[in-house]
């Protein structure tokens, strides 16, 4: 008998198969890794079978190359050495293009035995094989949680044999208890399973999955918080009728037609766009939807993210930074007008001072009228200026007796030539006398300037008739105040409540900023005062200011009768010599004798064997020193003639952080440009009540 015969002729170690399955099951069953067990299944299963090679096929997708039959386990007997070739991984390109692997991979998803000879094969599983040395196989299917797992397989490599009814059902057994250890092991399929679960578990991202008819068949927590949605109420309904903005449902019959879309699908792509919560509520979303396929299912699977935190985060990103630039703006702005102030106020102190002295020693009565119209112009152009430069650098608010009524002529003055060349006709309604309010005169006329301002743009698309009524006041309580309106379009109801916050604005672009009224609001409160809108009929609108009442009257700058101050010998500190010769001739008006001083180079070589002077004035801004400076040096060496220091500047504001450095008890008086005869009596009196107060 040859080999080959005797090989064919074994009835009783086939027999053996089927003892051989029941020890497998319950090794399966006993085993807490089923994958650990499977070389030892398979070297006991070919044994009892008389094969030389076992193998444990798995049907999964492998990275780009689709679903391919990879090997899982397999063994071979070491008795044949090196002639049994290692066991092929099949790709699905190489399925598609084979007519027998194709019909074999739909036989396998039907649970159908594929068994016999190589010789009788056909493509790439006969050259396959041939390679392997498999002359006889035999394959059934594998199962677990109602798919198709994979294969598992036995060859003879030593003849062709036909395989009995008992060989295959005990590889039906076999494959059958791995598919019940597959579904009850902790391992893959289960790991799986429990990773999946705990993903849309603890997912931040709400998750849905919707079948191919639109139903929702899973909804994860961070769903339910999102949208509102019980999970146990919105399962099996519709996508189109829950989270689906009602306006985007029109033209869909189900959500699942909805995702796939009309010539802009979402499946498949990162998108924005807006859904709705239980309560109606329409709010913008991140949305990524992915096709999946389970079994012979299509599902979408939907992963979504709530915008509103982002696009809030991102608006105020915005806000801050156009506020940033506004400020940096405003800053460099101040930079440049207290440069031009600076250039401004020294000519402008010559004409004022020149003006009042010709006003003083004119004879005809002429030209002592106009020396007061060149006198009172140079006052203005100097008020303006100031007026420009407090409104762009907003120092910090100091609160003394101000005339609203002034007030409210400085601001007309800084916006008299818009509302002129815009043809708009201003009616003015102030109270008599003085209206004082504690309040920073700078600051408030910042805010008047602004609703000014405000009131002319409003009336530029206005034909016919345009007016501006400003009106101070006094309220029933005593309290000042001062209005704005205008005959304009007026403010529409909807956007009243946010006309006070910042970057809100109706005007076109490049026109507003939108801060103009939220920086007015601040002031106002700063000032511990109220700021409101009043709507006009039949239109218009009115802005409104009131600020407390101060009790007890003030009196006026420069009021009662004049007195001599004391003073006799002035020094003047200053590069520019026409308007250190202007206060000369307006100090000597006052019965003070000048010496004026181009350079300052130390206080003893300027006051060694001289007069000490009574009072010293110098500039704030010179070549080479400066008027603080040279107040320092004073404090140092002679502090009793410091307290007789008189600063001039025409750029207050840029001085004011350097000079609030020192102590109340040693700050300098100021003295501004363009000054006038009332301005240095008013600093002369000061001095001579701080002298007499010394001695």
């Amino acid at each position: 008998m040859t080999a080959e015969a005797a090989h064919t002729d074994m009835p009783g170690s086939r027999q053996g198969a089927a003892m051989a399955a029941v020890h497998v099951v319950r090794r399966l069953r006993e085993a807490g890794d089923w994958q650990r067990e499977m070389d030892g299944i398979l070297e006991a299963l070919c044994r009892a079978m008389d094969c030389q090679r076992g193998i444990l096929f798995r049907l999964r997708e492998l990275p780009g190359q689709g679903f391919a039959q990879s090997v899982s386990a397999y063994w071979i007997d070491a008795d044949f050495g090196g002639e049994l070739a290692s066991p092929t991984v099949i790709v699905q390109s190489i399925i598609n293009a084979d007519p027998l692997l194709e019909r074999l991979q739909e036989d396998e998803r039907q649970g159908k035995v594929f068994a016999g000879h190589t010789r009788n094969l056909e493509g790439f599983l006969r050259t396959d094989f041939e390679k392997q040395n498999i002359k006889s196989f035999l394959s059934v299917s594998v199962f677990a949680h109602g798919h198709l797992w994979g294969t598992l397989a036995v060859n003879d490599c030593v003849a062709e044999r036909e395989w009995t009814d008992e060989e295959e059902a005990t590889l039906h057994i076999i494959a059958l208890a791995i598919g019940d250890a597959i579904e009850h092991s902790p391992s893959d399929a289960h790991a799986s399973e429990v990773i999946r679960r705990t993903m849309l578990q603890a997912s931040l991202d709400a998750i849905i999955v919707i079948d191919e008819a639109g139903s929702i068949i899973e909804f994860n927590p961070a769903a339910e918080k999102m949208f509102g949605f019980p999970r146990s109420d919105i399962l099996g309904k519709d996508l189109l009728d829950t989270i689906v903005p009602i306006y985007y449902r029109k033209g869909y019959a189900s959500g699942a037609e909805y995702m796939s879309g009309r010539g802009a699908p979402m499946v498949g792509q990162r998108m924005e766009t807006v859904t709705q919560n239980a309560a109606g509520e329409v709010f913008p979303i991140e949305l990524t939807a992915t096709e999946m396929r389970v079994a012979d299912r299509r599902l979408i699977f939907g992963s979504i993210r709530d915008l509103r935190e982002k696009l809030h985060a991102e608006e105020e990103i915005n806000r801050q930074r156009e506020k940033l630039h506004q400020n940096e703006k405003m800053a460099a702005m101040g930079s440049l007008l207290a440069g031009v102030s600076h250039e401004l106020n020294n000519p402008l102190a010559v004409v004022v001072a020149q003006s009042t002295l010709l006003h003083e020693f004119a004879t005809d009565p002429q030209t002592k009228v106009r020396a007061e119209k060149v006198r009172a112009a140079a006052e203005r152009c100097g008020r303006i200026v100031k007026s420009f430069l407090s409104m762009v650098r907003l120092h910090p608010t100091e609160q003394a007796e101000t005339d609203l009524n002034q007030v409210m002529r400085s601001a007309l003055e800084v916006t008299a030539y818009g509302a002129r060349s815009s043809g708009i006709v201003i009616d003015t309604d102030f109270a008599n006398g003085p209206l004082l309010a504690m309040a920073d005169a700078d600051h408030i006329t910042q805010v008047a300037a602004n609703f000014l301002i405000n009131s002319q743009h409003a009336l530029a698309g206005v034909t016919g008739e345009r007016r501006l009524k400003v009106r101070t006041f006094r309220s029933e309580r005593g309290n000042p105040g001062f209005s704005v309106e205008d005959n304009g379009p007026g403010i529409p109801e909807a956007i009243r409540s946010r006309i006070f916050e910042s970057y809100f604005t109706t005007k076109p672009v490049g026109v507003g900023t939108g801060i103009g009224l939220s920086i007015s609001k601040s002031i106002v409160e700063r000032h511990k005062g109220n700021i409101w809108f009043e709507e006009v009929q039949p239109h218009g609108a009115r802005f409104v200011v009131q600020l407390p009442a101060i009790t007890g009257d003030a009196a006026k700058a420069g009021e009662g009768p004049a007195r001599s101050s004391g003073l006799r010998h002035a020094l003047i500190i200053d590069d520019e010599p026409d308007v250190a010769a202007s206060l000369s001739d307006i100090l000597e008006l006052m019965g003070v004798k000048s010496r004026l001083v181009p350079n300052w180079t130390s206080a003893g070589e300027v006051l060694g064997g001289q007069m000490p002077p009574d009072i010293v004035f110098s500039d704030l801004r010179m070549p080479g020193t400066s008027g603080m400076s040279i107040y320092r040096e004073l404090l140092a060496e002679r502090p009793g003639l410091a307290q007789r220091f008189v600063l001039v500047t025409g750029d207050l504001i840029g001085a004011k952080a350097e000079i609030e450095a020192l102590p109340p008890q040693q700050r300098p008086q100021i003295l501004e440009k363009p000054f006038s005869t009332l301005d240095v009596r008013g600093v002369l009196a000061a001095i001579a009540d701080q002298a007499a107060g010394e001695s």
